[in-house]
């Protein structure tokens, strides 16, 4: 191992460089994760561009990331179970664990892992590289674990690559089955066929659900067949279709007891389209967009509807557990969602592709340190 590292470092927004650190010292109770892979999704996208305000200096972005277990103190092998060599999935929350969202399990809503209130949060992919562990991202060859890193054993079974996939197939898990709390013989709209949506395709067929209709648009067609391969019902091309007639067509006229909006940058249509998509009464909808304002919102209709809204946030431990069992099972073709691969010298254009600015139409992209100076692109299957 060498006493320095690779890193792709975020210096300004829309900026990248590589560039080298020392490796942090190790003490009994943190350790050194040798990164495998880190995934990007849209909050990258996102908050490379316009990075928040109160997170100030150099920052090692990646916040879905899997490893090995490269070095670590005695204190924290005897606190997680864990060894060198272990490969595990590294959850984004560092939480406090003493106060009381942690005590009930609730990590992601700790004030001392919140960065859009708590500037000197910890949280991976977010935190400045000038605090204590400097490696607080996945965009690098290692990463600092402290000892309240949340941290899953991957199954044998489930390739690091795989493994990439668990934070979208947590947040699908969490979203659809906990928070919205699809079920057995229910109907679902699910919006969007990004690496959120397909991943609640999987969660929502595994639950039973009867009828799982996802939309999109005509640049999505490749997704909304990967849509059905995962087992959406119906889908639903909006530029060619009305979707609210196709789904009351779809439904005999009685809507569907669930809509999931997992849409990006589509401003407040699929959240109208959504209220009217749903049954009669006591439908659920599920918001995971962050618009600052809504303006005429139909709180009439909400109300006469008697429509349950719900805000996707996050994934739970136990959504992380379900989806490396659901990954280690094998019964869905997950890989598929694993679409490219580049370096971490890559970063910058990796992260374009997924935001759309190229002709590539990625679903999920894994960066990985061992594919320094390659070239990189689509996965061939």
């Amino acid at each position: 191992m060498s006493d320095t590292v690779h890193a792709a470092v975020r210096v300004a927004p829309g900026t990248t460089e590589m560039q080298e650190f020392p490796l942090p010292a190790i003490d009994a109770d943190s350790a050194l994760l040798q990164v495998e892979v880190a995934g990007i999704c849209g909050t990258d996208v996102k908050m490379y561009a316009s990075p928040p305000s109160m997170i100030h200096g150099r920052v090692i972005m990646g916040h879905e990331n899997v490893g090995v277990i490269a070095q670590a103190g005695a204190r924290f092998k005897e606190r997680h179970g864990l060894t060198e060599g272990d490969r595990v999935f590294v959850e984004h929350y560092v939480g406090c664990f003493t106060c009381e969202w942690c005590r009930i399990g609730e990590y992601r809503h700790c004030e001392a892992t919140d960065w859009r209130t708590n500037p000197d949060a910890r949280r991976y992919g977010y935190t400045s590289a000038e605090n204590p562990g400097t490696l607080w991202g996945g965009f690098g060859e290692y990463m600092y674990l402290p000892w309240n890193a949340v941290l899953h054993r991957v199954p044998e079974t489930v390739t690091a690559e795989l493994a990439g996939l668990v934070t979208p197939l947590s947040n699908g898990i969490e979203w659809a089955l906990r928070a919205a709390g699809v079920g057995y013989s229910d109907t679902v709209l699910i919006q969007g066929p990004g690496q959120q949506g397909l991943s609640q395709v999987v969660a929502c067929k595994q639950a039973g659900a009867s009828r799982i209709i996802v939309s999109g648009t005509t640049r999505d067609k490749t997704r909304l067949d990967l849509a059905r391969e995962l087992g959406a019902d119906d889908v639903i091309d909006i530029l060619q279709q009305d979707p609210l007639e196709k789904v009351m067509d779809l439904t005999g006229g009685r809507g569907v007891d669930f809509v999931l909006d997992c849409t990006s940058r589509a401003g407040t249509g699929p959240v109208l389209l959504g209220i009217d998509a749903l049954v009669r009464r006591e439908g659920t909808l599920l918001i995971q967009g962050e618009l600052a304002a809504f303006p005429d919102f139909p709180v009439k209709k909400l109300t006469e509807k008697a429509i349950t809204v719900k805000s996707a946030r996050g994934h739970s431990f136990k959504a992380c557990e379900l989806a490396l069992d659901q990954l280690a099972a094998r019964r869905f073709p997950l890989e598929k969602l694993a679409t490219h691969r580049y370096g971490i010298d890559q970063v910058d254009h990796a992260i374009r592709v997924l935001a759309g600015e190229t002709e590539e139409d990625a679903i999920h992209i894994s960066l990985m340190p061992e594919l320094i100076g390659q070239a990189g692109g689509a996965v061939t299957r």
